[in-house]
């Protein structure tokens, strides 16, 4: 399967934020139209899908929020709520661009 983009989205600590932030991707995905796309005629497909653990907890930034890392690219958010997943679909998937106030470093 080519992938245009595979978002993972931890649930290791804050299982049903986890669980929340990836079903909001996933209807922002399908409602911005961005599930399958055609690259010089070849179907990518955008994937996102809950994990274990990111390795991340020390790192992330303290809050309600879910930790989340975009490839191929590996950019890593953190503290990513539902409300966030429009923003990341909007600037990251289809603007290439990172939503910065939920970036970690």
């Amino acid at each position: 399967m080519n992938l245009a983009y595979h978002l993972f989205v931890c649930n290791n600590q804050k299982d049903e934020i986890g669980k929340d932030v990836a079903r909001a991707l996933k209807i922002e995905i399908k409602k911005q139209g961005l599930k399958s796309l055609l690259v010089g005629g070849v179907k990518h497909k955008t994937r996102v899908q809950t994990c274990n653990c990111l390795d991340v907890c020390k790192h992330c930034k303290k809050g309600p929020g879910a930790a989340v890392i975009v490839y191929p690219e590996g950019t890593l958010y953190g503290d990513v709520r539902p409300k966030d997943a429009a923003d990341i679909v909007q600037n990251h998937l289809a603007d290439g661009r990172v939503v910065k106030r939920l970036l970690l470093d």
